[in-house]
């Protein structure tokens, strides 16, 4: 009796030990599914807009700057910052070749590093241009040359690689290859600009070619997969004109002339409403595309054009911020030249609601009702969000100078120049 009643207590107690350390277990597992639950992990964030959904973001400049929780030796490049799981993942260039790089986003602590090509070099900046994408497990780049490679986010192994430069017989853009992977339904398309291969398609596990589709120039833009005309397309702003295709196929649903100086198309299109809009810089201008069905393509119309040297927005090589209707970007005035308008227009109609005029050269994300902007000076700019006009809560340089946009994962945002790889608390 005595044993039983042992037997039976321990028995007891070893099952509210094994349901205390489940209830640990889950505790632990939606603690990381928390910590993690905004990441960025590609180019312009989640969505490929821009745009995160995080809250309780500063709202009030602090003493100097936002506190600096790490910064680190980095590398040149161009590449920008992809943020997935609690890793950073971008791309850098030293000992003469570019590697693929991860750290620990909450340390900067270097986890593996992978050299991927030799190093690319162009008199409009050295180093790789394109943002890694992180999708179930693997990283998937483009070097500056053109070859574009998977890696295992766990360990920075080669999975595949492919020199779709080369393979394809196109020609490496004249400032170098500058799109960001976009992954697809375990497909990974990249823009080429090769003979019957402006976009390509790659099985994202073995590597294998699915498609290739279209005869345009490359341009330096990234695609993006936007439901638009009732339906879900990767678009791609080429070097010639802009494309809508269909994911699993390539197939061509409709196309549109847009020609610039050098082929200098580099922002990513945008929907609004179920229309495409896009914007080019070297004076260029911007255009409102409405698709309308055309049997199983499209025909496309423009529901509203700004172009030329008066045009409202042209952007260089950022990609302007959709918000309630209302786009934020950068209006770069001339070829390239030095000065650039921070501006809001009504995305319906292309009116302009107000300028920042000579705001200077820089890139843009937006949460939480704020613009988190980087300048060519080296500078975090805050300003909230209204298109009744700029309000700017603060502005400090913290890095060298950067093309690049900032990258937002869970209160952290992260900046990188030709040196440094920083990051910087901006929670409240």
């Amino acid at each position: 009796m005595l044993t039983h009643c042992s037997n039976s207590r321990l028995s007891d107690q070893i099952q509210a030990c094994i349901a205390c350390l489940s209830l640990i277990g889950l505790l632990f597992l939606h603690g990381v599914a928390t910590a993690h639950e905004h990441d960025w992990p590609q180019h312009l964030g989640p969505d490929r807009n821009g745009i995160s959904a995080e809250r309780g973001l500063l709202d009030k400049w602090p003493a100097g700057a936002p506190k600096e929780v790490w910064r680190i030796k980095g590398g040149v490049g161009m590449s920008g910052l992809a943020i997935s799981g609690g890793r950073l993942f971008t791309m850098v260039q030293r000992e003469g070749r570019q590697f693929v790089v991860a750290l620990n986003a909450a340390t900067g602590a270097s986890i593996w590093q992978t050299p991927v090509a030799s190093a690319y070099e162009n008199a409009m900046g050295d180093g790789p241009r394109g943002t890694p994408t992180v999708a179930k497990g693997s990283v998937f780049v483009f070097t500056g040359q053109g070859i574009l490679v998977a890696l295992s986010a766990e360990d920075g192994r080669i999975l595949w690689s492919h020199d779709s430069v080369a393979e394809l017989r196109a020609e490496t853009a004249d400032y170098g290859m500058a799109c960001s992977p976009l992954v697809v339904d375990g497909r990974v398309i990249v823009t080429v600009g090769a003979p019957n291969a402006t976009v390509v398609a790659y099985d994202a596990s073995s590597g294998e070619l699915a498609w290739a589709t279209g005869n345009e120039t490359t341009g330096y833009s990234s695609p993006a997969l936007l439901d638009v005309g009732g339906r879900e397309q990767v678009v791609v702003h080429s070097g010639s004109a802009v494309l809508g295709l269909e994911p699993k196929s390539g197939v061509i649903l409709w196309r549109y002339p847009y020609v610039t100086d050098f082929s200098c198309n580099i922002a990513t299109p945008i929907e609004i409403d179920g229309k495409v809009f896009v914007s080019s810089g070297e004076n260029h201008g911007c255009v409102l595309l409405a698709l309308e069905r055309d049997g199983e393509k499209f025909s496309v119309r423009e529901v509203w054009s700004s172009q030329g040297p008066r045009s409202v927005l042209r952007n260089e090589w950022q990609t302007s911020i959709l918000l309630d209707g209302y786009l934020y970007g950068m209006d770069n005035v001339g070829g390239a030249g030095p000065i650039t308008h921070l501006t809001c227009i009504d995305a319906s109609t292309g009116e302009r609601m107000w300028q920042e005029t000579r705001f200077g050269k820089g890139n843009l994300i937006a949460a939480d009702g704020k613009l988190f902007m980087s300048s060519l000076k080296g500078e975090l700019i805050i300003a909230r969000i209204s298109p009744r006009g700029y309000d700017e809560i603060g502005r400090s340089i913290v890095i060298d100078s950067t093309r690049q946009a900032p990258a937002l994962a869970n209160g952290l945002l992260y900046l990188r120049d030709n040196n440094n790889i920083a990051c910087f608390d901006v929670r409240k």
